[in-house]
């Protein structure tokens, strides 16, 4: 699968580091002690080196990147994996890598960003997406709901990504039209319980059958 997708993955591994030139140019603006981690009230709670913020947080998130990769490509059931849901696996990391840095950045240089809104907007639109693709993908052991009731029942599997991506989709709508709300609880719920239900609904079919 690696084979099929060298441009993309150089593209997205690419875009991932792109945050380590944005520092470098922004290097004498941004303070010693940077902002890298904020609190249900919206303000930092964590700080880092400047190094760590320019340098740090995009390697691991590339790390990341290629431990996903890596992972999906040694999946034995790595030929049944939809090639579609691969690509949108392979723009999670550079995106999150992006829109970490322009708030880490943009905070540094004194620009007030509403982090529930913002996170709501990016996770809703995630879930939108994968939930879309989540009813193609055919059993395998790294994309997916993989529970052990769905991996040994095809139909069982079938059902509960089909109820699965239902939920993912409901959850992003629900996430993307409370954001405004600026309410951290709303969007833990609605990014957690679309996760939960479709282990409940596997273990439930399992059990009926």
């Amino acid at each position: 699968m690696i084979r099929q997708n060298k441009k993309l993955l150089l593209l997205t591994s690419v875009i991932t580091l792109l945050p380590v030139f944005i520092g470098l140019f922004l290097w004498n603006q941004l303070p010693d002690s940077v902002a890298t981690h904020f609190g249900l009230n919206n303000q930092p709670d964590g700080y880092s080196s400047k190094a760590f913020a320019v340098f740090g947080l995009p390697l691991i998130l590339l790390a990341v990147h290629l431990v996903c990769v890596v992972a999906t490509n040694i999946d034995p059931k790595s030929k049944d994996i939809n090639k579609k849901i691969f690509r949108v696996l392979l723009w999670i990391c550079p995106l999150v890598s992006l829109f970490v840095s322009t708030v880490i950045y943009g905070y540094s240089l004194g620009y007030d960003f509403d982090m529930s809104y913002l996170c709501g907007i990016l996770i809703g639109v995630l879930y939108l997406v994968l939930g879309n693709f989540l009813p193609t993908v055919k059993p395998n052991y790294t994309i997916g709901f993989r529970i052990s009731w769905a991996l040994c029942d095809p139909e069982n599997w079938y059902r509960t990504h089909r109820f699965g991506g239902k939920c993912m989709v409901i959850g992003g709508i629900i996430m993307i039209l409370t954001s405004p709300l600026q309410n951290m609880w709303i969007l833990l719920a609605a990014a957690i319980v679309p996760c939960l239900l479709p282990a409940i609904y596997s273990y439930l079919y399992y059990r009926k059958s």
